[in-house]
């Protein structure tokens, strides 16, 4: 686990584009459905137990709400989508937001897709790749909720999912549990390579 990560505090959030940091340094997105498990993967990865807010209210997340490492690298929790007690108009405001700043942030390095492992690849899922995809935003999945199914059905789950995702050549995945703490470390390591973090030099 890297203690890089336990560092994350709560820099702003922003209701559009105009009102985020400045558009330089590092920033990696986290994006997911509602009820993907978003906040609770942050926590975990960050080593924290409330950085970013859980709800039971899915689709609470309407803002960009950016978390700071260090001077130059950001966390961004973007808004979750596809929750459907959403009035529409805010739902258009929301995919407005996201897709403004999947195609305009200079600074965004990657995006971490949170899909619940029970329904992965849903229609919200398959349009952010086709976005990270059409915008050359590498993407890593994090198959999240993996204590749900038995070892064999996750396994199942991952390979189905890698089969769908074989034209995709800038797309990795895993399998990742905020309860069990499992998965944190495959993460951690994708997000050091996007932030050009240093390897710690053995001790």
């Amino acid at each position: 686990m890297n203690p890089f990560y336990h560092r994350a505090r709560f820099l702003k959030s922003a209701a559009r584009l105009s009102q985020s940091p400045a558009d330089s340094g590092f920033e990696v997105a986290f994006a997911g459905r509602s009820n993907a498990g978003k906040s609770s993967a942050l926590n975990v990865l960050c080593g924290q137990k409330s950085l970013a807010r859980t709800s039971k209210t899915p689709g609470r997340t309407q803002l960009l709400n950016f978390f700071s490492l260090d001077d130059e690298r950001r966390l961004v929790d973007l808004p979750g989508y596809g929750y459907a007690k959403v009035a529409e108009s805010i739902k258009r405001e929301w995919q407005k937001t996201l897709a403004h700043y999947i195609e305009y942030r200079q600074c965004l390095r990657g995006m971490v897709l949170l899909m619940d492992i029970r329904h992965p690849m849903t229609e919200f899922d398959r349009q952010m790749l086709d976005w990270n995809t059409h915008h050359g935003l590498p993407t890593h999945i994090l198959l999240t909720k993996a204590d749900k199914l038995k070892s064999g059905a996750a396994k199942n789950t991952l390979l189905q999912v890698k089969k769908a995702l074989r034209e995709h050549r800038d797309i990795t995945l895993q399998r990742f549990s905020a309860l069990k703490k499992e998965g944190i470390d495959e993460c951690h390591q994708v997000l050091d390579l996007w932030f050009e973090l240093e390897p710690e030099p053995p001790h």
